[in-house]
């Protein structure tokens, strides 16, 4: 059996994946990204006469692997093994449907970051602090409050980057889809670019202070104060 687990919920599969380790007694681990066809046919096939059933966990197989004859071959031959061995794929981002399409009869994990995150990112403009509040309260009910720091970071790099358009070719503007863009450059004409660049200051101070253990509050408290002030 194989199972594919993705989304844009990234800490929630993450944790889903690592809880598989425990949960079945003979796991292996493989990077998707440097593990060779002739490395994963000598490790699923045992080198002998018996196969011992085991379940392998592999990591970032789509991310990271380039498009090729071996890619294929190791697509070919993972399918070939379903039946002797559990075989989980992680992705850390959400996969397309033609990804999705190579493993056919695969069960399909799809673990998606709740709508109020995006009507919350989707909220920020200038004098909303209360209503931000509110709306960050109530996505906490739901997923890790990391989570929402990496998002809200992500929007004001982004925002950021709009208002500047000799800055908006960066990766995440690049991937972003044209109603997303028009999305976000309306959102981000809302603020003067100093006031962008004074609130994603202020996020990449917390997040050193997060990082180095000097933040003076809980998460979720600093970024209350954080957002009262937008």
């Amino acid at each position: 059996m194989i199972t594919i687990i993705h989304g844009d919920d990234t800490a929630s599969s993450r944790n889903y994946f690592n809880e598989l380790k425990t949960k079945f007694s003979n796991t292996v681990t493989l990077d998707g990204e440097s593990t060779s066809l002739t490395e994963l046919m000598q490790e699923m096939d045992g080198g002998g006469l018996f196969v011992t059933s085991k379940t392998y966990l592999v990591e970032y197989f789509f991310k990271r692997r380039k498009k090729s004859s071996e890619f294929e071959a190791i697509l070919s031959y993972i399918q070939s093994k379903t039946l002797e061995h559990e075989i989980f794929l992680w992705e850390d981002k959400e996969l397309d449907k033609k990804s999705l399409s190579y493993f056919k009869h695969a069960t399909i994990k799809t673990f998606k970051l709740p709508q109020t995150l995006f009507l919350f990112l989707d909220s920020i403009k200038p004098n909303a602090g209360k209503q931000l509040i509110m709306l960050h309260q109530r996505v906490l009910e739901t997923i890790e409050g990391e989570m929402v720091f990496f998002m809200l970071v992500r929007q004001l790099r982004i925002l950021l980057a709009l208002s500047d358009q000799t800055d908006s070719y960066i990766d995440e503007v690049k991937r972003l889809a044209p109603w997303q863009a028009a999305k976000m450059q309306k959102q981000a004409k809302l603020f003067p670019k100093r006031e962008l660049k004074r609130l994603y200051l202020a996020l990449a101070q917390i997040d050193q202070d997060l990082k180095t253990g000097n933040l003076a509050t809980p998460l979720h408290v600093s970024l209350d104060i954080f957002l009262s002030d937008i």
